[in-house]
């Protein structure tokens, strides 16, 4: 085996961690998968002669390209709406495929993709690389330029966002999918007294339907409110798919093969306490979803 085969099978060992990383930092499958591919042309131009780490090498390229991508959409203010979705990854409910998995390891939920959506790009990275991926704040001072301590503090402020916003779905999906099946039942028969029995009090459905679909993205907040928008999706039970949506109970909508729309549901204490859906054409046709092939 030559050198530069050598070089290809040691990166590919980090591959999966690599798009992890990606995954939380830009909440973008494909661009997830432009910063690991960077990430092994430079290495690929630079050789690894003299790095010790692979592994945390690799890390701190990712994470700089990631950085560089969150800034350029900040100055570019790519994500004018009230309700940014992140890239949804779904699965059958049979279960994930090995790519899939490899991007959901240690399980991110729909829901906390978009509540890292309103952090600052160096919140973020400090919060991601640091909670998620246990990389001392030593070595991520260097790529946000910062001090340990304040790449510290950065992810603190991130970590209280975070624990205010994203509730932790239980862990049994065979209850999840039951709270959603009921969810379906009550919204098909109207039943607005069943919608709020089964959404948490302060439930929040954020909507994002892109610029084709611009009055489409919407916040509503509280149980009575989302329960009679939810009245409306009883006409869309023909078209609904059970799926994993990010590891957790959740729907594809789709209508002779075309998605209308990906819903993922947070079910907390037996109740649904946030509804996330993606019902932008464009970006619903880039998806990979594997329930239309069926």
């Amino acid at each position: 085996m030559d050198e530069r085969s050598l070089l290809a099978e040691r990166f590919e060992e980090h591959r999966a961690r690599l798009r992890g990383v990606a995954y939380r930092m830009l909440g973008s499958v494909s661009e997830a998968d432009d910063a690991v591919q960077e990430a092994w042309l430079r290495l690929d131009r630079d050789g690894a002669d003299g790095v010790e780490n692979l592994g945390g090498w690799l890390t701190t390229v990712v994470a700089r390209v990631c950085l560089n991508v969150l800034r350029s959409r900040e100055q570019r203010r790519e994500d004018p709406f009230e309700a940014h979705m992140p890239d949804p990854v779904v699965s059958p409910e049979s279960g994930t495929d090995p790519e899939r998995e490899a991007v959901l390891t240690d399980s991110v939920g729909l829901a906390l993709l978009v509540v890292l959506e309103t952090l600052s790009p160096a919140e973020r990275l400090a919060f991601v690389l640091h909670d998620m991926f246990a990389v001392p704040f030593e070595e991520i001072a260097p790529v946000i330029e910062r001090s340990p301590a304040a790449a510290r503090q950065l992810a603190s402020r991130a970590r209280r966002r975070v624990r205010g916003q994203a509730p932790v779905p239980d862990p049994d999906l065979a209850r999840q999918r039951g709270v959603v099946d009921a969810f379906f039942a009550a919204a098909r028969d109207g039943d607005f007294d069943a919608l709020v029995a089964v959404l948490d009090p302060e439930v929040v459905l954020r909507s994002d339907g892109g610029t084709a679909r611009a009055r489409h993205t919407v916040t509503f907040r509280g149980a009575r409110t989302v329960a009679g928008q939810a009245v409306t999706f009883g006409r869309f039970s023909p078209f609904v798919r059970p799926a994993l949506v990010n590891g957790a109970a959740g729907v594809v909508v789709a209508a002779n093969g075309r998605p209308l729309s990906v819903m993922a549901f947070t079910v907390t204490g037996g109740r649904i306490a946030t509804i996330d859906v993606l019902s932008d054409p464009d970006r619903l046709n880039r998806l990979d979803l594997p329930l239309l092939g069926g």
